[in-house]
Order: C-alpha cells, then sequence, then structure tokens
C-alpha cells in the first residue's frame, strides 16, 4: 500500500508528536522540562487564603490577564460530615494583571464584598468561582455582550461533587453574569478546572472536563490501584465534548491516550499552540497515592502530612506533578509518561496533593537571559493548602516550541520524513546547537533519493541557537521550486536539538 503524503503547507510543525517521522537513526525524541524562575505572586490577603488553584492566563492585546481562585481551607478543624479533611471557609473568583507577564497587580476592583470591604481583586463571588477558566471568544460570531466566556461548576460548595456546569459571559473580562440558569453540561465530575474555547481552525467550541472511569464501588470508592507495566491504572481522567452552539453540548467523550493513560489524570490545560493551532497541547496534572510508604514519611512536614491525613489519607499521602501531551485531533494524545513538572528540592511546602498544577494558557514574555528573545510563561503553584506557609505562583520558562526536540549526539544521528507536500521558498529551523554540533537538510524526491543540488552534502552546516534560521545549499536557500511536490526531509544532527520546521 502507497504511503500516505502529509500536506504541511506553510504551517509550523512541532516534533511533540511523530506525526512526521518516519524513522530515527541515532537520535531520539526528547520532552524538555522548563526552568524555574521567579515567584510572580504570594497569596497573602484573607480572602485569596490557602487554596489559591486553577490559573488561566493569556494575553489580551497589551494586558496579560490571571483569573484564580481563593479559598480558604482548613484541615485543624475538619468536618467530618464532608467529603475529605478540610472545612471550607470560602470560595471567590480572583484577578490579576501585568504588562509583560512576569510582575503581577492584583488590582482593588470595588465589585465583590469580602469581609465588610469591597477593597479587593474579587470579580466573583457566585456559583461557578470554584474553577472558572475563562477564555476570550474569537469565533468572528461573537456577541461583544459575550467576548469572554467560561464555564462553571454549578455547585456553590467546593467540598461536594458539582451537578454540572453552568455558561458564564463578560463583555470586558471583568464583569461577569450567567447565560442562563441551566445546566449546559451534566456528565462529568466537575470539582476541577473544566475549561473551554474556541477552535479557530475547525470552526467550532471544545470543552474539556474531568470524570471517574469506571471502576468504582456503589460507596464512589476506588476498587483498587495497581501498578503495572510502568504504568498506574486507576480513576481520574478526562472528556472532551465540541459544539458550534457554546450553549449545546452533546454527550463527552473519554480522551484516548499513547502509550496509554499512564496515572490518574486531574486538570486538563488543553489547549491550542498559538503559533501552530492545528496542534493541541494539554498539561494535566497527574495525580498519584502510593501510600504510607517510608518515602512518604521521608517527604517534608511529616507532622502536618499526617494531619491533613486525619481524616481522608489520601491528603498527606497523595501527590502531584505536572505532564505534557498533544493531539491532532483534540481526542487522541500522545502522552509522555515522565514528568513535564516535578516538585523539585523544598524542604516544605512541596511535595503535597494540590502543588504543581500547571496554569491554563501559554504566554510569550521577555527572556530571563539578557539579550535572548521571548520565552513561554508557564505558572505553577506551590505551597498549596498549607496552614503556616504563604502560597505562591512560580513562573517556569521554555524556548518558543522547546517543548519537545529531536536530539542527536555529537556521533551524529538521522530522521527522515514521511512524504510531504509544502507551500512557500524556504525552509527554517528552530534548533540549538553545541559550539561542535550542526543540523544537515537533505531534500528528497519521493522515492527517497536526494534531489540535484539538494543532498546532504550540498547542505551548508547549520549551527549556533535561533527561533528561525534558514536552510541553504551551497549558498542557495531557493526550494520553491518544489513546492506542491511529493518530498522527503532528511535531516543529519550532531550536538543538537531541533524542536520545530517551517516551510515560509
Amino acid at each position: 500500500m502507497a504511503e500516505s503524503v502529509i500536506d504541511i503547507g506553510s504551517r509550523l510543525e512541532l516534533f511533540v508528536d511523530d506525526y512526521l517521522i518516519d524513522t530515527l537513526s541515532g537520535a531520539t525524541r526528547t520532552m524538555n522540562n522548563p526552568s524555574p524562575q521567579n515567584v510572580v505572586m504570594k497569596f497573602d490577603k484573607p480572602w485569596e487564603g490557602n487554596s489559591c488553584n486553577y490559573f488561566t492566563v493569556f494575553k489580551d492585546e497589551d494586558i496579560y490577564r490571571m483569573y484564580y481562585r481563593g479559598a480558604q481551607v482548613d484541615y485543624i478543624k475538619y468536618d467530618h460530615s464532608r467529603r475529605g479533611a478540610m472545612t471550607v471557609l470560602h470560595t471567590v473568583l480572583c484577578y490579576a494583571e501585568s504588562t509583560d507577564g512576569i510582575n503581577w497587580e492584583k488590582p482593588s476592583l470595588g465589585l465583590v464584598e469580602f469581609d465588610g470591604s469591597t477593597n479587593n481583586n474579587i470579580i466573583w463571588d457566585g456559583p461557578g468561582s470554584h474553577n472558572f477558566a475563562p477564555f476570550k471568544d474569537t469565533n468572528p460570531d461573537c456577541d461583544t455582550e459575550a467576548l469572554y466566556k467560561t464555564l462553571g461548576s454549578a455547585d456553590e460548595d467546593p467540598g461536594r461533587q458539582a451537578k454540572g456546569l453552568q455558561a458564564f459571559k463578560s463583555p470586558d473580562g471583568i464583569n461577569w453574569s450567567m447565560m442562563s440558569d441551566d445546566l449546559i453540561i451534566t456528565d462529568g465530575a466537575f470539582d476541577s478546572q473544566n475549561l473551554a474555547f474556541w477552535d479557530s481552525i475547525r470552526g467550532e467550541y471544545r470543552e474539556y472536563h474531568r470524570d471517574f472511569r469506571p471502576g468504582r464501588d456503589g460507596k464512589g470508592n476506588p476498587k483498587g490501584y495497581a501498578y503495572t507495566d510502568g504504568f498506574y491504572n486507576s480513576d481520574r481522567d478526562i472528556k472532551t465534548s465540541t459544539t458550534k452552539d457554546f450553549m449545546k453540548w452533546p454527550k463527552p467523550e473519554w480522551l484516548d491516550y499513547s502509550p496509554g493513560r499512564v496515572s490518574e489524570l486531574y486538570t486538563n490545560q488543553v489547549i491550542p499552540y498559538y503559533r501552530a493551532p492545528h496542534i493541541f497541547l494539554g498539561f494535566p496534572t497527574r495525580y498519584v497515592d502510593r501510600g504510607w510508604t517510608e518515602s512518604a514519611r521521608a517527604l517534608p512536614q511529616l507532622e502536618y502530612r499526617q494531619v491533613r491525613a486525619s481524616s481522608s489519607e489520601r491528603e498527606g499521602t497523595a501527590m502531584t506533578d505536572g505532564m505534557l501531551m498533544s493531539s491532532r485531533d483534540g481526542l487522541n494524545f500522545d502522552i509522555w509518561p515522565e514528568s513535564f513538572i516535578r516538585p523539585g528540592l523544598r524542604d516544605t511546602g512541596g511535595w503535597f496533593y494540590g502543588d504543581n498544577y500547571q496554569n491554563w494558557g501559554l504566554v510569550e514574555t521577555e527572556s530571563h537571559i539578557e539579550g535572548a528573545p521571548d520565552e513561554i510563561s508557564i505558572y505553577v503553584t506551590e505551597a498549596h493548602e498549607q496552614m503556616d506557609i504563604i502560597e505562591r505562583l512560580r513562573r517556569y520558562t521554555l524556548r518558543v516550541d522547546g517543548f519537545v526536540s529531536v536530539n542527536a549526539k555529537l556521533k551524529g544521528g538521522e530522521m527522515a520524513t514521511h512524504p510531504l507536500v509544502f507551500e512557500g521558498g524556504r525552509l527554517v529551523l528552530n534548533f540549538s546547537s553545541s559550539i561542535a554540533g550542526d543540523i544537515r537538510v537533505e531534500i528528497q524526491d519521493s522515492n527517497g533519493h536526494a534531489l540535484d543540488g539538494f543532498g546532504m552534502d550540498d547542505c551548508d552546516e547549520v549551527y549556533g541557537d535561533d527561533l528561525e534560521r534558514t536552510v541553504s545549499w551551497k549558498g542557495n536557500s531557493d526550494v520553491g521550486r518544489f513546492a506542491g511536490q511529493q518530498v522527503r526531509l532528511r535531516i543529519a544532527i550532531r550536538d543538537a536539538d531541533l524542536y520545530s520546521i517551517q516551510f515560509k
């Protein structure tokens, strides 16, 4: 059977999956972990409390917007009648702004009264405040009164399972109202960050939320927890649905994963990658409970861990960290079994359930390295639900397109693509090499034979570190004559990383 041809047009293509890759020899796809940077915010206000979570960040013209839940929980005065070991004292939706994505301010909005004052950054305290995840609707038919939208759980009590999701709207991202009293999605478990967005490539709205896979007993308790073949097999997982109408959603479907569901997943943080919106990236929260092992007792703050576990063991033994996955259709995801963001080397406020939740949204910010191009910022929770430690939000950074790279050692390796059809006149690479390393590209016909003048020996060595470097062959970078034809790329890599390619 003839091999299918991939029409990439002039799209930017990342290597977060093996979609373009036919063969790898001496080279591997490598996930790249973000680097921790500054603490962008400390949650020291009474209305923010010690349980801030479910962060949404996006750039809106010249302003970076941030939305997050503020809540106070008490593990000491816990309520045995509730699910879990905590008493939730209040829940509100908070808002922050920035001009650079690095330095953030909490504006006094005067919208919602808390403890007798409206001098705060609260924008909503009604239904759904537990888990708002706003987005700016880029649907060309969007009503300006609903330019900003979100889903929120209908149950105002965050300690209990919500009955479903309701829709909310805003003309300015600050002043919110309910779009309807009706529940628009009811098939799921909604005490997590439920999100939706407009998919501009497919012309539809998409939503993602949490639910429990089959495998719980009649009381809702897990039947078992197993670690087999290197993977955890258990219950928390993600569903999705799509619609042309934000208010009418069909029955959601479970996500499918390759190589398989590697652990329980809490939040999902799925979003079209802003530079290549045909690719969905997801940053789910991994949930693992390994019980009271010797290592659990060696983790930070054993005494407090035992307090948290006094009514619900998982509050002391379960842990969360960040993961990475990607999809071409929004339903079938390639997921990395390893953690994208680990809890890290901390002696307090780390390795607890609720830590290391990644925000929803990717934004570019000025590089932490002087003279370097902008980088991607990701925001991650630390010291979640501590009694004596102020919770904080730390910024992590990654080079643009830098989630996954094709990498080879100095001795060299190669990657070959499937047959491609492209548009454009030149090929550009996002790459990084050592001073001894380099990348070279051969353009082949569909049968794998080098095209005259574009063989490996003709290619000028590409070395350095660049987000967009044009490839040339003996000084000639014009590949327009091959546009619309079936070609293959053979790419030789030595002590270098290749993050993305694009014909322009």
